[in-house]
C-alpha cells in the first residue's frame, strides 16, 4: 500500500510538470510537440540518472526509487501522448514529421538513459 501511495504522489508531481511544459512548448499552430518531446527526453535522462545512482551508491532506498523512478518519471514521461501525436502526423499525411519525431524520440530517449546512467557513475 505504501508503494502505491509513493507512485501516486510522484506520478502526480511528474504529470503536473509535464502538463506545464506541454502547455508552454507544444505548438498548436504548426503541430510540433516540443513539450512532449522534451518531457520524454528529460524523463529518460532522469530515470537513467536515478537508477544509475541507486545502483552505484546504494544510497537511495527502495521507497525513494519507487517515488522518483516509477512515480515521478512515470508521470512525467508519456508514451500515450507520443503515440497520439504520431497518429495525428499520419492522419494529416505529414510523414516527414512522423518519421523525424519517432526516430528522434527513440534514439535520443535511449541515449539520454545511457547518459543519465553514465553521469551517475
Amino acid at each position: 500500500m505504501k508503494n502505491l501511495l509513493l507512485v501516486f504522489v510522484g506520478g502526480g508531481f511528474g504529470s503536473v510538470l509535464r502538463y506545464i511544459i506541454g502547455k508552454y512548448l507544444n505548438n498548436s499552430e504548426n503541430g510540433i510537440p516540443y513539450g512532449t518531446f522534451l518531457a520524454n527526453i528529460l524523463g529518460s535522462l532522469l530515470i537513467g540518472f536515478i537508477l544509475g545512482y541507486a545502483l552505484k551508491n546504494n544510497s537511495l532506498s527502495s521507497n525513494q526509487t519507487v517515488l522518483l523512478a516509477t512515480g515521478f518519471c512515470g508521470g512525467f514521461t508519456t508514451f500515450s501522448t507520443f503515440a497520439y501525436e504520431n497518429h495525428l502526423f499520419l492522419k494529416s499525411g505529414d510523414f516527414t514529421s512522423f518519421a523525424i519525431y519517432t526516430i528522434a524520440s527513440f534514439v535520443l530517449g535511449f541515449l539520454a538513459v545511457f547518459l543519465g546512467m553514465f553521469l551517475a557513475k
